[in-house]
């Protein structure tokens, strides 16, 4: 095959190093944008915050003036670096920046992820960060562990304590079939009763009810544990105990015939039942703290609501006019060059804060306008949006108004929200016109929070009253809305009173 010359026209997209940093800093959220300044700020000496500028810059500002008044005369500039007829210095601001990144490596090399800050790159002079200072949250396991080492236990029921407690979930239930912990000890002269023995022991465990392996022995295990003399504590625990499906069916005949009450007496019991913590463990688990730091703030002034940035979510950033200063032209030196780089790299990367800070500034505000009765009246009144709706308005693409709303939050009068809240679906009115599906999930929670409750309202006949309100949805949608609320169908939310 001869090798011969051909000549092709052809179109592709290419990225530039600009670009792919301005959409990686783009998608980041504040706690990881501030990270990734921080970095910069290692990294680049020519970048540097305003405030460490200005301290800078009135600390010389003062060493100018004592020199002054020592000599008696203004001091002179030295080597004329600060002197602006000096052909030799560089122009920061009318230096036009190159496409490409004069470097040895790929733009991907030195941005590839948010690496977390070293233990000796912030903090003292003892290495440690202050971020690993943070309080750390105990779990539940942690808080039986701690009770079963101030329990009696001989070594083959510590070990058989330790498994029970491993199997604990986080609502305090006992998820581990106590087979299971047979099986999984080393000692085969263990036998399940002696599992049970020592599960007995750890269910006397604080918070009462915890080891519990299903609802009916959680009720039981907390019932118990009243006092002898407790109003209705023999009742409860027999309702319970004997007939715990005529409970949760709420047969309200069948258990006053059963425990021989009238309405009211049978009420004080079930009021005692409903008094007790059915997920114990939950009272006990605590989370570490998350903190959220909103991108703008959103308020309502001379009844115009205004969106402003948050201007403590990230430093301001600029050039480090000294290091610039000692950049000649015509040096190609190796210290020359790679001073020029870091300037280069320091442009773009306050060119790309500014721009993102630009389109999250211009995509809040769009938000706001469009959900303006949002924050008038509530979630009852949340318009259908999705991000092509906002991509249209501001001529972005989906792809750009998805990497804002991602992990970006807002503080408004109802809370900090994140972005993404604002986007949902829509169905259609019986007007012709559309209603978010937010919306209808804030009425038909609203419907049924105001529902009798012994007479709870059915799908269907949410439907039908959404439908007499114009909002046209099937039984099934409301099921749906409803069961992402974690609200339970109508005949599980049946109370007696």
């Amino acid at each position: 095959m001869k090798p011969t010359i051909q000549l092709r026209l052809g179109q592709h997209l290419t990225m530039t190093p600009q670009l792919q940093q301005a959409i990686k800093l783009l998608q980041l959220s504040t706690l990881d944008l501030k990270q990734e300044i921080q970095e910069a700020l290692e990294s680049n000496l020519m970048l540097e915050t305003e405030e460490e500028g200005t301290r800078r810059d009135d600390a010389e500002t003062d060493r100018i003036k004592a020199d002054g008044e020592v000599n008696g005369s203004q001091p002179a500039t030295e080597s004329g670096k600060n002197d602006p007829n000096n052909e030799t210095e560089i122009k920061i601001e009318s230096e036009t920046m190159p496409d490409d990144l004069p470097v040895d490596t790929v733009w991907d090399d030195i941005y590839d992820s948010v690496t977390p800050v070293s233990s000796g790159s912030v903090g003292g002079d003892d290495g440690q960060d202050f971020l690993n200072q943070q309080s750390i949250g105990e779990s539940l396991q942690d808080y039986l562990i701690w009770q079963m080492q101030l329990t009696p236990f001989s070594p083959s029921d510590l070990a058989i304590a330790e498994a029970i407690i491993d199997g604990i979930s986080e609502d305090g239930y006992l998820t581990t079939p106590l087979g299971d912990i047979v099986t999984s000890m080393d000692d085969p002269d263990v036998e399940i009763e002696e599992i049970e023995a020592v599960l007995h022991r750890v269910q006397a465990f604080d918070p009462t009810g915890v080891a519990a392996r299903d609802l009916r022995e959680c009720l039981l295990l907390q019932l118990r544990q009243l006092p002898a003399d407790f109003n209705w504590r023999t009742e409860a625990i027999e309702l319970v105990e004997e007939h715990f499906d005529l409970l949760a069916q709420q047969d309200e005949t069948q258990m006053r015939r059963k425990l021989k009450l009238d309405s009211e007496d049978l009420l004080s019991v079930i009021r005692l039942i409903r008094s007790l913590n059915p997920r114990p463990g939950t009272s006990v688990a605590i989370q570490a703290p998350t903190y959220i730091e909103p991108d703008v703030f959103v308020y309502k002034r001379n009844n115009q609501w205004r969106v402003e940035l948050n201007r403590d979510a990230a430093p301001k950033l600029r050039v480090n006019a000294e290091y610039a200063g000692m950049i000649r032209r015509a040096d190609n030196s190796t210290d020359n060059v790679t001073m020029k780089n870091h300037l280069q790299e320091a442009r773009w990367f306050i060119k790309s804060l500014q721009s993102r800070n630009d389109t999250l500034l211009r995509v809040a505000t769009r938000i706001v306008d469009v959900q303006r009765n949002f924050f008038e009246y509530g979630e009852e009144a949340m318009k259908p949006l999705v991000l092509r709706d906002i991509a249209e308005a501001l001529d972005m693409h989906e792809s750009t108004i998805s990497r804002v709303t991602t992990q970006k939050y807002m503080h408004t009068p109802r809370g900090t929200i994140e972005f993404k809240y604002f986007f949902s679906s829509h169905v259609s009115t019986a007007s012709g016109g559309e209603a978010s599906a937010t919306a209808i999930r804030a009425l038909i929670k609203k419907l049924i929070g105001a529902e009798k409750p012994n007479k709870p309202l059915s799908d269907n006949k949410i439907a039908a009253i959404l439908a007499d309100q114009g909002i046209n949805v099937a039984r099934r949608t409301v099921a749906k809305y409803r069961e992402s609320m974690a609200i339970p169908p109508s005949n599980e939310r049946k109370r007696l009173a």
